[in-house]
């Protein structure tokens, strides 16, 4: 078995909190919007401008925002108060300046395998959002790469991996999202480690990859030092 040289991570609610912040603001998105519609309505019909619009905003807060304000405008009729709206575009500022948060055992892992592999950040957003995250983090002085893409697929990941190492079949990527993080880098030929986070958004979920050779799930990333390490010896 070829030898793990290169690990990516995912960022957000891999290394530290992101979709509990998307929660709060949705809270507070149904409460704006309670004389109009109800609140399980009000998610479904804001989830499917979500993935309507992911094409043209992409991922990330702002993408979030523009989606919360088209739904608004639906579910009102065109209706919808200029105060609501100037509240979404606060909530959304208020999100952008939120301090990072590390989840437990993030920077341990990182640094027990920056000396031996190289490591290579791959995330999705809003360029500026991530790199201020990144930054505020103080993890960035140990990753050898920083990748902030549009969309994670295999053909990324495979040119990402060739770029920063061996090639996916000497790669190993660990993330929160089964169908970004995960069942990608398998098909790209590398290894795909689960961490769950606990609160997942449901453009995110995806069927796991069953009993495939190269599929792992860990707890949290206190246990991935050990996963590598049994991969590279085994």
């Amino acid at each position: 078995m070829t030898r793990i040289t290169t690990i990516g991570f995912d960022a957000d609610d891999t290394l530290w909190h992101n979709e509990r912040f998307f929660r709060m603001t949705q809270e507070h998105f149904a409460a704006l919007l309670a004389d109009y519609t109800d609140k399980d309505t009000l998610m479904t019909r804001l989830l499917a401008a979500e993935r309507r619009n992911l094409g043209q905003y992409g991922f990330g807060i702002k993408g979030f925002v523009l989606s919360m304000i088209e739904t608004a405008i639906e579910v009102t009729q065109e209706r919808v108060p200029a105060r609501v709206i100037a509240e979404l575009l606060a909530a959304g500022q208020e999100m952008l300046r939120h301090p990072i948060e590390l989840l437990p055992h993030a920077q341990d892992a990182i640094a027990a395998l920056a000396p031996s592999h190289k490591l290579v950040l791959i995330t999705k957003g809003d360029l500026l959002d991530q790199e201020r995250k990144l930054a505020q983090s103080g993890l960035g002085e140990l990753f050898d790469a920083v990748e902030i893409v549009s969309n994670k697929t295999a053909p990324v990941y495979a040119s990402i991996f060739a770029r920063h190492g061996d090639g996916p079949e000497a790669a190993l990527m660990v993330g929160n999202s089964m169908r970004s993080d995960v069942i990608p880098p398998i098909i790209a030929g590398g290894w795909g480690v689960h961490v769950p986070h606990g609160i997942e958004w449901a453009i995110e979920w995806a069927e796991t990859p069953g009993d495939h050779p190269r599929y792992r799930s860990i707890a949290h990333l206190g246990e991935l030092t050990e996963l590598v390490g049994w991969i590279d010896g085994s």
